[in-house]
């Protein structure tokens, strides 16, 4: 029961959409603009970066918050905050309070990784600037970055609990990334190229 009582919190808070909370107080709601998506990507795109900081800032912070209630008052069950931080970003990609229309779920990972896993989310981000400096594929980079978690839980000889959430967590964010794939794959994907920093110097070079 208490497990599945932190499990119940951890999906409500994440349920609870930064984009979708601050665009109600803008009178705007982003899943009608731009990709659709009710994460930062869209909200920096249709809404400017104060909107989207705002928007990364509660979605990062509601999966601190979820892993961290479950660690500290789980009852010590070691597979519960990983499981609380798999719950907070299900409720982030269909959140209860938001028609179940909610974003991909990067964000609210990193919130959890910040108290699971601390290297981990070092990892991510590089891995993210390394992928989006040289393709300037957003998508793209969130799902290796994300994907990035498998190989650095075998290298550092992780425990079975941290290794099963590092595959289940790269899967779920590819799942949750596939139409970016598949655009991706038929040559649509939106590119960011003003990221593209190796492509810039390789020119400048030349």
């Amino acid at each position: 029961m208490t497990a599945a009582l932190f499990l119940l919190i951890a999906y409500l808070l994440g349920s609870l959409s930064g984009s979708l909370l601050l665009g109600r107080l803008r009178g705007v709601d982003i899943r009608t603009l731009g990709s659709g998506n009710a994460g930062g990507t869209n909200a920096l795109r249709t809404q400017g970066w104060k909107f989207a900081l705002g928007t990364v800032l509660v979605d990062v912070g509601k999966g601190v918050l979820a892993v961290w209630l479950a660690q500290a008052y789980g009852g010590g069950a070691a597979w519960l905050p990983y499981a609380a931080g798999l719950a907070a970003v299900v409720g982030h990609v269909w959140p209860v309070f938001h028609g179940f229309r909610g974003g991909k779920g990067a964000g609210t990972l990193v919130g959890a990784l910040l108290v699971l896993w601390p290297l981990a989310v070092l990892v991510l981000i590089a891995t993210w600037l390394l992928v989006l400096s040289i393709g300037g594929y957003v998508g793209l980079s969130t799902v290796l970055a994300a994907v990035s978690l498998v190989p650095l839980a075998v290298l550092t000889a992780a425990d079975d609990t941290r290794l099963v959430f590092s595959v289940v967590l790269a899967l779920f964010i590819a799942f949750t990334h596939r139409g970016n794939l598949a655009r991706l794959r038929a040559g649509t994907e939106p590119r960011f190229e003003r990221a593209r920093i190796w492509s810039r110097l390789r020119r400048g070079a030349a």
